[in-house]
């Protein structure tokens, strides 16, 4: 089986770490083979301790693109592409040359999915700019798309509602209460004593670690 490819992208705090999450989890709990590739941007930063220079940007683009070109087969969730790069270098840089890579390996997905701005802005640290920035990088992800012919989905929602929107826009089934109560409780169940919740980019009231944590309180009780 080839993989099936599907872009999350956005401006920051709109949740794409989260959907990019909890569509991974849907997705396996019915029975589709799923690979996420996680934000190289994050990784690096962490790792350096500072945001990237200009210079540095093309290397963070392609090590984006080569996690997800050589992921399993399967289908294949990329939380962010080299596209949000481009568009970073051009707003902070006036950059505009990594767009003709980003925009061809952006042709490659099979979906794209761009995260709404009707989330609160969170701060996180060195990634994120202010809730200022949310609206030019929007515009321009949707500019950049339009110019090459790229189809997309804008994905709106607050929690469940957003994951069951992204499900419809990608031609999947939404989960009704008693499907998203068994997801939740078998990822409960997961987690439990063995693994620490990681929701470093959530931004989203309604988000997984909350509904857990409530499953806490009711079985300690």
């Amino acid at each position: 089986m080839n993989a099936r490819r599907i872009a999350i992208v956005g401006a920051e705090s709109t949740g794409k770490s989260w959907l990019t999450q909890a569509l991974t989890s849907v997705m396996r709990m019915r029975g589709q083979t799923v690979h996420s590739v996680d934000e190289v941007l994050r990784s690096w930063c962490d790792r350096e301790g500072r945001t990237p220079q200009p210079h540095e940007q093309a290397g963070i683009a392609h090590t984006q693109a080569q996690a997800v070109e050589q992921a399993p087969p399967g289908w294949v969730i990329s939380d962010t592409t080299p596209l949000m790069t481009a568009v970073y270098s051009h707003m902070l840089f006036a950059d505009e040359s990594l767009y003709p890579m980003a925009l061809a390996h952006q042709a490659l997905y099979d979906h794209t999915l761009i995260t709404g701005l009707d989330l609160p802005w969170v701060a996180d640290g060195l990634q994120r700019d202010g809730p200022h920035v949310r609206g030019p990088v929007d515009t321009l992800v949707r500019q950049a798309l339009e110019r090459a012919g790229i189809s997309y989905r804008v994905i709106y929602g607050q929690g469940h509602q957003r994951l069951n929107n992204a499900l419809l826009a990608l031609g999947l089934p939404g989960e009704d209460d008693a499907a998203r109560l068994n997801r939740e409780n078998a990822q409960f169940a997961i987690n439990q004593g063995r693994t620490v919740w990681q929701c470093n980019e959530c931004s989203d009231p309604e988000c997984e670690h909350k509904l857990f944590t409530g499953l806490l309180a009711q079985r300690s009780t």
